[in-house]
């Protein structure tokens, strides 16, 4: 299993914690199709006190930042607390995104919740990326998965009740933010029940000697409770968390976030109802409530001000059952979701104005899959198939007195439309790998499906709304889409000879029907009809409707570790992806550019410094559909040193941007506060120069 292992991480408030370390391999290559990213202290076995070279690399970062490092990921900058996860050029809906194991839908139109964003840093042990393509056992996905399990109370080895906990504090002068957090617990080997919370708070962050102003402040809570108790060969568990996000600037977007307060319930039971066969039945719920204005933390004109209220629940059923071990095993399984979302748009200071732009829209899922790891001969190998039946609707919206006729027209067409979809989609994923002493060739085949979003079918009313894109175009939904379908088809190896790793991997992605913002209508720009009368009013007379079209991916990505003498280490990642439209000249929208990281480390006795260097080449193949920019290639220098005050107690220090290098990567959002030392419709810059501490403590 390649293991990517991090430092003890705190985040900071705007999510701010450790950054990918070494890339290392363990015996077990039963998954070697995962990277598994150990985050938090909690975890960390090395043992700092002998020659041996250190595992990690000490760096400010998000959650999504954090996952971002692996070979082909990014971070889609959407705000201090709304990155979301991009993988080898697709993300958003494309890319299954969980808590715990858990899915379920965000709670803004805008995706400013995407599902990192309830995974705080400061508390996240582990993270987990399906490399390439997520198996079917993890439910519907386009691209990848990652999944951020939450630090957690264990069983013990006795009889006796043993307390342990994990604490963590950080400060980060880039943007005067800190972050506390930890877990604490008490378990014997047959029940186990523990308490987590966090808190993070920033301020907005500088840049060159500039700042963001009004834009990026964040603040966000999030406590709860878990347990365990074994019973009949297996265990009962539970788990329940309380996420609240107060006022939080998201430049990119025309609304700021006002509130998300979050609650998430999961439980069910795990274990074995006979040698080699196991059971595994859960069910969750989770309840978003929302709130984003351009009022609170910015100062629109009067007949501009907007407060829109979300609201989003998630029911979710699972059950698996599985035949033999882990790595020789054939599993089937069933799996329930379903969604119900409320979306209101309102005017602050006129009662009588308010739309339901997402009137009681809901979709409901149930599938099925079997999937078998096995040998042949030599060779190991897992395949699976996934049948998924969806079913969408939308309810019937109002609109206040005060809401003009524009609007009313299409509330009118849209309540004597259908207002339905179903569909049925089949997945299939065949991985291969040939396992060696040194090397290990591998191979995958898949067909994955993505149903359209029920904001791509269902957006009657023209708004920005658009799962996080963020580019300042207007979009209308589309109920006749299909579901997207990608062929695909990667092969690589990982190579490991002790003390060099190297693992690189070509992909090709081509997907039949993407789905993607088109003009409107073949006159773009001539208001002739009411969509672009209503889009022109909000100030875009080339509204974009989500259509089927075709696209392919392609591209290569390596990650690799080297030592150097017994104490000197080098790592890094390079990433490469080229996405285009396949119907037209054109290429698909946020897509990386070149990237690479190298890292090296000198390790002492109990203590290490080191640093690192991220670069991007410029971007130029980018989406004249969506009217996105070019960007300008960098590189960014940061430090890192950490120290082992005692066996339990470790401090880490930093300095981020060391020359603060002025950069605008270019997954960044774009601009849209006009208080700000950045330009409107800019992409955002990264942070300036800036140090960094944080301490850790396990007990």
């Amino acid at each position: 299993m390649p293991i990517l292992r991090f430092s003890s991480i705190l985040a900071l408030a705007a999510g701010l914690c450790t950054a990918q370390p070494v890339l290392a391999q363990s015996g077990d290559r039963d998954d070697i199709l995962t990277d598994i990213i150990l985050v938090t202290a909690a975890t960390r076995s090395e043992a700092v006190d002998t020659a041996e070279p250190p595992h990690h690399i000490p760096l400010p970062a998000d959650t999504v930042s954090l996952a971002a490092r692996a070979a082909g990921g990014g971070a889609v900058g959407n705000g201090a607390v709304s990155g979301q996860f991009s993988y080898r050029g697709l993300f958003g809906e494309r890319v299954l995104g969980r808590v715990n194991g858990q899915r379920f839908a965000t709670g803004g139109p805008n995706a400013m919740d995407p599902p990192m964003h309830y995974a705080p840093s400061i508390l996240v042990e582990v993270l987990e990326i399906a490399r390439g393509v997520a198996p079917v056992s993890q439910g519907p996905s386009l691209a990848g998965a990652v999944n951020a399990r939450l630090v957690e109370t264990g069983f013990t080895r006795s009889d006796r009740v043993e307390a342990s906990g994990y604490l963590a504090a950080q400060y980060r002068s880039a943007d005067d933010s800190g972050a506390v957090g930890g877990r604490v617990g008490l378990a014997t080997q047959d029940w186990r029940i523990g308490v987590i919370a966090s808190r993070e708070e920033g301020d907005d962050y500088r840049f060159a000697d500039s700042r963001i102003a009004g834009g990026t402040l964040f603040e966000r809570n999030l406590y709860g409770v878990h347990a365990g108790l074994k019973v009949a060969g297996g265990e009962v568990f539970a788990e329940y968390r309380r996420s609240e996000t107060d006022p939080s600037g998201n430049p990119p977007f025309a609304l700021d976030i006002v509130y998300f307060d979050t609650d998430f319930l999961q439980g069910g039971w795990r274990g074995e109802l006979a040698p080699q066969v196991a059971l595994e039945v859960k069910a969750g719920h989770v309840a978003v409530r929302h709130l984003m204005d351009n009022v609170t933390l910015r100062r629109p004109i009067p007949v501009q001000r907007r407060s829109t209220f979300a609201s989003a629940d998630t029911f979710t059923a699972d059950a698996r059952l599985r035949f033999g071990s882990p790595t020789r095993r054939i599993a089937f399984g069933a799996d329930l979701e379903e969604a119900d979302r409320f979306v209101r748009i309102t005017d602050p200071t006129n009662a009588n104005f308010h739309i339901d732009s997402q009137p009681d829209v809901e979709a409901q899922r149930i599938g099925g899959f079997v999937e078998a790891r096995l040998g042949l001969g030599a060779l190991e190998g897992e395949a699976g198939l996934r049948l998924d039946r969806t079913t969408q609707n939308a309810g019937v919206p109002t609109l206040g007195t005060a809401v003009p006729m524009g609007p009313r027209g299409l509330a009118n067409a849209f309540i004597a439309s259908a207002r339905e979809a179903s569909d049925t989609t089949l997945d299939a994923v065949m991985r291969l790998w040939l396992p060696g002493d040194v090397m290990t060739p591998r191979l995958t085949l898949a067909r994955k499906t993505r149903v359209p979003s029920v904001l791509e079918r269902f957006a009657w009313l023209p708004t920005e709304a658009s799962y996080g894109l963020a580019d300042g175009n207007i979009y209308v939904g589309n109920p006749a889409l299909k579901p997207e379908v990608a062929w695909v088809a990667e092969a690589g190896m990982d190579l490991d000879s002790g003390g060099f790793t190297f693992r690189p991997t070509a992909f090709y992605r081509r997907v039949d029907d993407y789905i993607q913002g088109t003009p409107f209508d073949a006159t773009p720009g001539v208001i002739d009809s009411t969509v672009e009368m209503v889009a022109s009013m909000n100030g875009d007379s080339t509204p974009l409707m989500f259509r089927n079209v075709d696209a392919e991916l392609y591209g290569l990505d390596a990650d690799f570790s080297a030592m150097l003498g017994a104490r000197i280490m080098l790592e890094g990642t390079a990433s490469y992806v080229r996405g285009k439209r396949r119907d037209a000249a054109d290429n698909l929208y946020r897509v990386p550019p070149l990237s690479a990281r190298l890292a090296a480390m000198w390790h002492g006795q109990g203590w290490f410094t080191g640093a690192e260097v991220t670069a991007a080449a410029k971007q130029a193949k980018v989406s004249a559909t969506n009217g996105e920019t070019a960007s300008v290639g960098y590189a960014v220098v940061n430090l890192f040193a950490s120290v082992t005050i005692a066996p339990e107690v470790e401090l880490d220090a930093g300095i981020e941007n060391l020359f603060d290098r002025f950069y605008q990567p270019h997954l960044a959002g774009l601009n849209r506060v006009g208080a700000s030392d950045v330009p409107v419709r800019q992409r955002l810059p990264g942070a300036g120069r800036g140090v960094w501490v944080r301490a850790s403590l396990r007990f």
